[in-house]
Formats: C-alpha cells, sequence, structure tokens
C-alpha cells in the first residue's frame, strides 16, 4: 500500500511516501521538507530515495500553494518518484488539535472535517493549515481514502488534576476548556525507540522527551504512557518558540489588549505570531538565524538562546519532580536534532543529579539515534530523530485497511 503523509507545521510542511507492506515491512520512496513558509527565503528539499536531493527556492506565502508545490514534485518527470497521482492508496495527515473528540486515527469524512474545523480555535496556527493540505489532496485525489492522527490522542492518558485548569468548571463543561497537549505522536514514537535503545521496558520507565522545533513541547511519561505535557488548550502554552510567546501572566493580555486598542484576534495573532524567537530578537523567528545573530553578537539573539534552554531545564526538572526521577531524557525535532549546544547546555542544568553528557557522542550526533550520555551518567541520554510520518502511515493503512 503506497501512502502519502502529509505532515504540516505551522511553518513547514514535511511528507513521505512509503510503500507499506506492514508495521516493520517498509520502503520509504521519498521524502521532503518544505520550510519556511510565509518567509521570504521558503525553500523546497525533496530527496527520493537512492537518488540526490534536489532544492526548489521558491516563494511559499501559505499552506495552499506549499501542497500543491510537494504535489507537483511527487509526480515530475525530472525528480518524481511516482508516474500518476493513481499510483497512491491512501493518505495519512497529522493533526495538531482533536480535543476530546478523537483518541485515536480516523478516516476523513464531513463529521470529522467539522470537528478539526471546530478544534481550530485550540490550534489557529495549525489546525487551518491541516483543513487546506487535505482539501489540497481532495482535489487532486479525489477518490483515495485520507486518514488523520491526532496529535492530542496520546496525551488523552493524563489525569484530571493534570489536565484541568483552575477556572470555573463549566467552562470545561460547556467549551472543552482543558489542557490537550500536542506533538503526540512525536513523543509516543521517540519513547518508544528510546525505550529500545537505551534497553529500558517501556513498560516500567520515566522518560522525558524533549521536542524542540519552531514548536516545541516537553513530555513526562511513565510506562509508556503520558501523565502531563508542556503545551495546553493551544500550541501556545508551554516554552518559548519560533513565534509563539508560551506561558505568560494572563493578566497580560487585556492589559496590552488595552494599552494597543487590539481585538481578541489581533492580541491572539500577536501572541501566535509575532512572539518568541521573532518577538524577543525583533528579527527572525528561525534558530538558525539566531545563532548567526548570537554569534555576531546580538544581544537579544543571545537571550532567545539562554531562554530556550532555561525554559527546557525549568519544564524537565518539574517533570522529575512529578514521576520522581526519570530514566532517560529524549531530545528530538529540528532544533534540538540540530543543535548539540542546546542538548550540552540543558543537561548542564541536571547535573546535580548526576547527568553526565559524552561530549563527542553528543557533537557527532544529528542524524542517526544515538546515546549521548556519559557511561557514568546517572540517566541516560539519547537524541533522536522523529519520525511521525511512519506512526502516521502506520495508523493510515491499519485505518483504511480495517474499512
Amino acid at each position: 500500500m503506497i501512502i502519502l503523509v502529509i505532515n504540516c507545521g505551522s511553518s513547514s510542511i514535511k511528507y513521505q511516501l512509503l510503500d507499506m507492506k506492514g508495521d516493520e515491512e517498509y520502503s520509504l520512496l521519498a521524502k521532503g521538507n518544505l520550510e519556511k513558509i510565509a518567509l521570504p527565503d521558503s525553500k523546497l528539499t525533496h530527496k527520493p530515495s537512492g537518488r540526490d536531493s534536489i532544492v526548489i527556492n521558491q516563494s511559499v506565502p501559505d499552506h495552499n500553494v506549499g501542497m500543491k508545490l510537494v504535489m507537483e514534485t511527487l509526480v515530475s518527470k525530472e525528480y518524481g518518484v511516482l508516474k500518476s497521482f493513481d499510483d497512491i492508496d491512501a493518505v495519512g495527515h497529522r493533526i495538531v488539535q482533536g480535543a476530546d473528540f478523537f483518541s485515536g486515527s480516523a478516516l476523513v469524512d464531513k463529521d470529522v472535517l467539522s470537528k478539526i474545523e471546530y478544534c481550530s480555535d485550540f490550534a489557529p496556527l495549525h489546525n487551518p493549515a491541516h483543513l487546506l493540505g487535505i482539501k489540497a489532496v481532495s482535489e487532486v485525489l479525489p477518490s483515495v481514502p485520507q486518514c488523520v492522527t491526532f496529535d492530542t490522542a496520546f496525551h488523552q492518558t493524563m489525569e484530571p488534576y493534570a489536565y484541568m485548569y483552575a477556572l470555573p468548571y463549566k467552562y470545561y463543561e460547556q467549551y472543552r476548556v482543558r489542557r490537550y497537549g500536542a506533538h503526540g505522536t512525536s513523543h509516543q514514537y521517540v519513547s518508544q525507540r528510546g525505550a529500545k535503545l537505551a534497553g529500558l521496558d517501556l513498560a516500567d520507565s520515566r522518560i522525558i522527551t524533549c521536542h524542540i522545533g519552531n514548536g516545541s513541547s516537553v513530555t513526562a511519561i511513565r510506562n509508556g504512557k503520558c501523565v502531563d505535557t508542556s503545551m495546553g488548550f493551544t500550541p501556545l502554552e508551554g516554552m518559548i518558540m519560533g513565534t509563539r510567546c508560551g506561558i505568560i501572566d494572563a493578566n497580560i493580555v487585556p492589559y496590552i489588549m488595552k494599552k494597543e486598542g487590539l481585538s481578541p484576534d489581533e492580541m491572539t495573532d500577536l501572541m501566535n505570531k509575532k512572539s518568541g524567537f521573532l518577538g524577543i530578537s525583533g528579527k527572525t523567528s528561525d534558530m538558525r538565524d539566531i545563532c548567526d545573530l548570537a554569534a555576531a553578537g546580538d544581544e537579544k539573539a543571545e537571550i532567545v538562546k539562554k531562554k530556550v534552554t532555561f525554559d527546557i531545564a525549568k519544564l524537565v526538572g518539574g517533570y522529575i519532580a512529578e514521576m520522581n526521577g526519570v530514566d532517560l531524557i529524549v531530545f528530538t525535532a529540528g532544533i534540538a536534532e540540530n543543535n548539540p549546544w542546546l542538548r550540552n547546555d540543558v543537561c548542564a542544568q541536571l547535573s546535580y543529579m548526576g547527568v553526565r553528557i559524552d561530549q563527542e557522542a553528543n557533537a557527532s550526533a544529528r542524524r542517526d539515534e544515538a546515546i549521548i550520555s556519559a557511561p557514568d551518567s546517572t540517566v541516560k541520554v539519547a537524541m533522536i530523530p522523529t519520525n511521525e510520518e511512519l506512526v502516521i502511515a502506520r495508523d493510515t493503512m491499519r485505518v483504511v485497511l480495517s474499512k
């Protein structure tokens, strides 16, 4: 079964085309990443298996244009891997927010689409982009089944005391106001891979996974199940991110609205799209640019770098207390995978409990999963590239075949 997996992020579209013969028997036909959507230097990196990567530099103002570029690339005579779209048997999508409507993956239909749209208020940077991706695929592949896998599903094991806000209970009952989390597909994958890599029994383990990218979250996982996570009602909560402010004093919101004369939508836009790395630096939402600016002496960029590791260390420390210890810490996603300094700086804040990094292993860990802690470290630390697409492909295959 040839499955196209679409993973729309807040500023990116990652995709993989897989020939799935079983959960563990599959071959990757092609993969790619369209990055810096809505930025002047957006580009698509497309890698057919067994062939060199190609880079398409093209202005991509939004996700709709981005999806069309991805689809055209897959059937390109020059560097495509499909003769036509008819070769695709199913399409799987990553959906950030499914609230408590979904505890697992589902086939796309009108009811599913309406619920994803309803949840757009909970994930304003993502769910609208996911809907655009589903719509774009429907136009090209109208008869091909589409499946959606929800980032929130993995976090449904949190206890009420972990997901409830201390607001009047009626807002939970009437409007579903509670913590949902995000990046669940990634946290699930890297915790399972990490347990195997570290020689742990997943069913008897305490793992903290750090998904650090343009959007970032940290999750506490006990015995394979989520017990707490940093994102909340929307992906805005938690640590500093590319364009999101993360957790702030809630009274800042009405204060700024009054001072600036902002509407609720304008304030939401400010916190989701104009804050974070971009808000503090005043220049960029991309960590690669932040690092370059900091190296050149930009003080605001240096604040961003330090705040990222500061926020992660606080979350990890809190989760260690919640679980009464930790056996494994996993770093994943673009920023964490590509910046050894970040992994080192976070773990340096945990030296009090015997966490030790193998500097050579950490420096060389880029693309392949690896244990980066020293042999004498009291806690194992790993860098594992996330593979949300494989999880989505597996779910898509199961759901489509079961129907």
